[in-house]
């Protein structure tokens, strides 16, 4: 499953060819994905600007003219591959993407200052999912609601996970993958700070505070990874 990281990375790559394009023509190759498309999808986006490509979480957002966002998630196997001049796909992966033509679902023709381009959605396992949703109502859209703040933004500070680990007995690693707490995260990610920072999945949350405020935590073995 991608997590924030990856999403973000594939928004970078796409943004250049996409941003301030106009779309000329969506492609639908199925009804659905793991959701349906929802009614109106094709003819909601076709002619419109897309303004900017922006993120949240683990969703990519492409922001379009008129004030309609396109929610789109990658589930399992979901990718976004570029047709242009310089063609690819965004991002650099372990395991080569699917460029598997049965799998294209959603296809996005583009024209911008660089010329046509094409963008189009692959994904063997059709977990992935694209919505369509107002900008000014994204706050309520089911999945962004109570998200918590984004790792890489100014709200994520030590003192706001000490409010929010306080007293409780939860173990770290389940509330790093809280995505009321921390938006974004995923067990990949979690896993690899809790290693580098030496700090057992199993701790209670409450006891960093503790830890924190100068007194001895909970576990004194905190440094020993136990649990993986």
């Amino acid at each position: 499953m991608p997590e924030l990281p990856e999403v973000e990375t594939v928004r970078r790559g796409l943004a250049p060819f996409m941003e301030k394009a106009r779309i000329e023509r969506v492609t639908l190759n199925r009804p659905d994905l793991r959701f349906p498309f929802p009614e109106g999808f094709v003819e909601s986006l076709q002619g419109r600007r897309i303004d900017a490509l922006g993120r949240r979480a683990k969703y990519l957002l492409l922001h379009v003219e008129g004030g309609s966002t396109v929610i789109a998630h990658l589930g399992m196997s979901g990718s976004f591959r570029i047709e242009a001049e310089v063609s690819g796909t965004p991002g650099e992966f372990h395991h080569p993407r699917s460029k598997d033509a049965t799998h294209d679902h959603v296809i996005f023709d583009l024209k911008g200052e660089a010329g046509p381009v094409r963008i189009i959605y692959n994904d063997p396992r059709r977990f992935g999912f694209m919505h369509l949703w107002s900008d000014h109502l994204l706050d309520d859209y089911p999945a962004f609601q109570g998200l918590g703040p984004e790792p890489t933004g100014n709200l994520l500070s030590a003192d706001y996970l000490a409010t929010r680990f306080k007293g409780r007995k939860q173990p770290l690693k389940s509330a790093l993958l809280d995505q009321k707490i921390v938006a974004g995260l995923g067990n990949i990610y979690v896993c690899e700070a809790m290693h580098r920072s030496g700090l057992s999945p199993e701790t209670p949350v409450g006891a960093l505070v503790e830890a924190a405020a100068g007194r001895q935590p909970a576990c004194r073995d905190c440094r020993t990874i136990s649990a993986w």
